[in-house]
């Protein structure tokens, strides 16, 4: 039998396969990338099993475990831990603090399936810690930049041809404005906090000791940044990325027009989908009247109900353009002046999207 494991690195540079013994309440409110819910108890047995261990001990709350999950459910949660080791034979399990839960489950495969799975020493709480200070290690040691521009002057798309680049806001499944939303729900804060620090680990073992992010308010949708990286983000260097305003209209277009119509298209099927898109602009826009002002909201979402009108009757856009265009230049465009004006002295060097992405390639090269 593989030997059970500490080195919490390892499992996610190494995207090992792992499974999660704990309750399904546990794992929604936190988990890892790519692991697998198997508990050994559900919710409700886990707060029958919490509740008796509190009133009368350990080892009746084990008895009462073991008759709680027995007969035809223990044998069904078995052969799905089997399915699991037999399909990730390189894998491992853990629970909360890789103890009683996993031991079980460990001894239930032996005993009832002949097959020896390691567990994660720790578990998820040491996991988590290591996670934690992944992300408190670089905010300290290492270098960042920050990458600012006006909306729609393509941030994500210079993040992503960099190797240094960490993409937030892929991270938060939100695109960090008011109409930000995607068709997916955002993670829970701790999964969100969770895959950027495997990010961050993943480029420091490739050698990254310099990062470029987007600049980002604090809560990016649901999800908040971690408070030191985003303290340190008031003070790092910014790149300003420029473009026109024709440019800017269609990137827009294509991503909160056409994009999120093929989100909630792949989601929900055309019909559906198309009805949940229209409502999902609508709302967006609605989310904004109060610092829109109610004439100009009312005036916007005329535009916006005559381009949703056209769009369906013939799949025709453009007409997302006159919204669009309002939105920019009367709400977003005087805020990210303003922005540019208070960051002004840290900006180093300001360019269109191939004069950013060289600066910044050599600028990471430098290090």
């Amino acid at each position: 039998m593989r030997e059970d494991t500490s080195n919490y690195q390892a499992l996610f540079l190494d995207n090992v396969p792992m499974m999660d013994a704990r309750a399904p309440v546990e794992f929604s409110k936190g988990a890892f990338p790519g692991v697998i819910n198997l508990p050994l108890m559900d919710d409700g047995e886990r707060q029958k099993v919490g509740l008796c261990y509190k009133q009368r001990g350990q080892d009746a709350a084990i008895a009462l475990g073991h008759e709680l999950v027995s007969g035809q459910i223990k044998a069904q949660r078995i052969a799905a831990w089997a399915a699991f080791a037999r399909a990730n034979p390189d894998g491992y399990l853990y629970c909360f603090r890789g103890g009683l839960r996993s031991q079980i489950t460990q001894q239930w495969l032996k005993e009832e399936a002949g097959i020896e799975y390691p567990r994660v020493i720790g578990g998820y709480k040491a996991m988590r810690t290591f996670l934690l200070e992944t992300t408190e290690q670089a905010v300290n040691d290492c270098s960042f930049v920050v990458l600012g521009g006006m909306t729609g002057t393509g941030k994500t798309d210079v993040l992503l041809q960099l190797s240094n680049g960490l993409d937030l806001e892929r991270h938060a499944r939100h695109r960090g404005s008011s109409f930000g939303k995607h068709a997916v729900g955002q993670p829970a804060q701790i999964d969100f906090e969770n895959g950027l620090a495997v990010d961050i680990l993943k480029k420091c073992a490739a050698g990254h000791s310099l990062f470029v992010l987007e600049d980002e308010s604090r809560a990016i949708g649901s999800c908040s940044l971690p408070l030191l990286l985003y303290q340190g983000m008031q003070t790092y260097p910014v790149v300003w990325l420029e473009d026109s305003l024709e440019n800017r209209m269609q990137r827009i277009l294509r991503d909160y027009v056409v994009g999120l119509r093929n989100e909630f298209d792949t989601l929900h099927g055309e019909e559906k989908g198309f009805g949940l898109y229209a409502e999902r602009l609508r709302q967006s826009l609605d989310n904004i009247v109060k610092r829109l002002g109610h004439d100009r909201h009312q005036r916007l979402a005329a535009i916006m109900d005559a381009a949703l009108i056209e769009q369906a009757r013939s799949g025709a856009i453009e007409m997302h353009l006159g919204w669009i265009e309002g939105l920019l230049t009367e709400y977003y465009d005087p805020m990210y002046v303003y922005q540019r004006q208070l960051r002004s002295k840290r900006i180093e060097f300001a360019g269109g999207q191939q004069a950013v992405l060289g600066y910044l390639c050599q600028r990471g090269a430098q290090r």
